[in-house]
């Protein structure tokens, strides 16, 4: 079955990453993190958002993907064609195994150059030493093509979106005979917009959230669980007809 898993921070909450809501600590204790995502913010203060993003990129260094995450992976394992498509900055999808990751918001472990979009290797964002625990701040490098700063590769508030992701997101979820919608809040768009795409479509939605979203009313099954949970009810339900598309729309 063709399958699109659209993922958010809930998928990533017992892995110990925390999502925007949580309650920043150390350092960062005083502000406000959708403040910080600004690239106002950065040229207003280039060391205390670079000393932040270091700080986020260690921690998702050091975390691991949970069950949610390799029972995302294990769907293509048991002949399904899946893409995930994750609103989440970690790597935590890739290194539990799956192969398609569509990343909307960009990359927490990569940066590049805020004036002509150079990389280098390795990347200064994971640069040894590793931050404090607290976080501190830190002069971003600069770049040795124009001189500007780097910055983190993720999407900053009232950035667009990466084309070459959404488009192949749009793609999939437009191909695909189930949409499964976990650990999202359905409030961020456009992304919270590709549900609706499916069921223009007629393609089955599935919700996995213990939470109340948006989406509840509109999905064709929601199931308040946890990502984990959910994702293995889900592989336990496909496994009795695996290839039926008419096993999605009985969920």
């Amino acid at each position: 079955m063709r399958i699109v898993v659209l993922s958010g921070a809930g998928i990533s909450a017992a892995s110990g990453i925390p999502t925007f809501r949580d309650a920043l600590t150390g350092l960062w204790a005083r502000f406000d993190a959708e403040r910080l995502a600004t690239e106002a913010a950065f040229r207003a203060d280039p060391a205390l958002v670079w000393g932040w993003y270091r700080w986020r990129a260690a921690m998702v260094a050091a975390a691991l993907p949970n069950a949610a995450h390799a029972g995302v992976a294990a769907l293509a394992d048991d002949g399904h064609d899946v893409v995930v498509v994750t609103q989440n900055v970690d790597d935590l999808h890739e290194r539990a195994g799956s192969t398609e990751v569509l990343h909307l918001h960009g990359r927490l472990l990569a940066s590049r150059c805020i004036g002509c979009d150079a990389r280098c290797e390795p990347d200064p964002i994971l640069a040894a030493p590793a931050p404090p625990e607290g976080g501190s701040r830190e002069a971003p490098p600069t770049c040795a093509a124009c001189d500007q700063p780097f910055r983190p590769d993720v999407v900053w508030f009232g950035e667009a979106l990466p084309g070459d992701a959404w488009d192949a997101a749009a793609d999939a979820v437009s191909a695909c005979e189930l949409l499964v919608v976990v650990g999202t809040s359905s409030l961020v768009w456009p992304a919270a917009g590709l549900p609706d795409l499916a069921l223009r479509n007629g393609t089955p939605v599935l919700e996995i959230n213990p939470m109340t979203t948006p989406l509840l009313p509109r999905a064709d099954a929601h199931w308040a669980t946890t990502a984990s949970a959910g994702i293995a009810r889900l592989r336990a339900r496909l496994a009795q007809t695996p290839h039926d598309p008419r096993t999605a729309s009985s969920l």
